[in-house]
């Protein structure tokens, strides 16, 4: 799931899209590259997401995955492009 997008289905931060940049055996680490940056991610419960399979992450989501070193801009990128691919919408 590393490299992909996750939206918040529970909590303060219900709706909200992230990239999905470290995981383990119970959660997942999140980043938006805003508020949550790639030194301090936001820890969640793999329950408590959604991952979107159809959005295509790139190049950086690739890196990811091999474990290369990815900047906050990077990720900054990926999420303007996901909120422009749906919309105006709430996420």
């Amino acid at each position: 799931m590393i490299g992909k997008i996750a939206v918040s289905m529970a909590g303060h931060d219900k709706g909200s899209a992230y990239v999905i940049v470290k995981e383990d055996h119970e959660y997942v680490y999140l980043c938006d590259g805003n508020l949550k940056l790639l030194g301090k991610p936001k820890k969640k419960n793999r329950k408590h997401i959604a991952v979107n399979k159809t959005f295509d992450t790139g190049e950086t989501g690739e890196k990811l995955q091999r474990g290369e070193k990815v900047y906050d801009h990077e990720i900054k990128r990926i999420m303007k492009l996901f909120k422009t691919h749906v919309g105006n919408a709430e996420v």
